[in-house]
This record gives structure tokens, C-alpha cells and sequence, in this order.
């Protein structure tokens, strides 16, 4: 056809199908870096997590790959990155944080939730502290 190697045509289609699938991703919005860049986007997704979870208090992972954030009744919701969203968990008594200065790792029995580090600056005592008080 055309005079053109079979080679050559195939990958030029491949090429264009690679960039077709890639603009579509991106128009989806998939494939992101998802950060929490406010405590109102935390808020927010709280609040998707559990509909009417209203934080009185909220670290931010100084870089913005998840937050803690407290309720009035005690509650402590965790925040992190799943895929190009957030994925939360209710923290209980059995929940573990290890505080290495300013960074939080934290361990949920739930195994395939994983162990997250948070990175909260001097409020990282504050909150491995809290996590004592918690009743499960």
C-alpha cells in the first residue's frame, strides 16, 4: 500500500492508538497524583466517607498524601491514597501509630488497608497521643 513497509504502518498505528488511549485517560481524569491541598478538601472527603463526619480537628500530610482528622465525639478518620482517589477508615483501639519525630506511621488490623507514614510536623505527638484515647 502506498509503498510504505508493513513495519512502518504498524507502528504508526500503534503509536496512535497509544496517544488516543492517553488523551482519554486524561480527559477522565485518571491516572492523577491525588493530594489533599486544604483542609476543606479534607473536610469534603470526610464527608463522603461518612456522610455527616464533621472534623473539629485535621492534620495534613505535609505533602498531601492523606490527613487525620478528629470529630467531636472522638472519632479519628484516616485518609489515603488509593489509586487516584482516597480511601478512609474509622481508627479503633486496636489501631498502632509509631512516631519517628515529625512522622506518623499508622497500622489498622485491617491488613489490606496497609500501614501509612504521615508526615505532620509537630503535631505528629499530638495525634500518636490520641490514638490511646481511642475506644474501637
Amino acid at each position: 500500500m502506498w509503498g510504505i513497509p508493513t513495519e512502518l504502518l504498524q507502528l504508526a498505528g500503534s503509536l496512535i492508538a497509544i496517544l488516543a488511549l492517553a488523551w482519554i485517560a486524561a480527559r477522565m481524569g485518571l491516572g492523577g497524583d491525588p493530594r489533599i491541598r486544604s483542609e476543606e478538601q479534607a473536610r469534603a472527603l470526610a464527608d463522603e466517607a461518612i456522610c455527616g463526619f464533621d472534623p473539629v480537628d485535621i492534620a495534613i500530610d505535609r505533602a498531601g498524601y492523606g490527613a487525620l482528622l478528629r470529630d467531636a465525639e472522638g472519632r479519628v478518620m484516616l485518609l489515603r491514597p488509593h489509586g487516584a482517589h482516597f480511601a478512609s477508615r474509622l481508627l479503633g483501639a486496636s489501631t498502632t501509630g509509631n512516631l519517628d519525630r515529625n512522622f506518623l506511621t499508622i497500622e489498622t488490623p485491617e491488613k489490606t488497608f496497609g500501614r501509612v507514614t504521615f508526615d505532620l510536623g509537630p503535631s505528629a505527638q499530638e495525634w500518636a497521643a490520641s490514638f490511646r484515647r481511642l475506644n474501637g
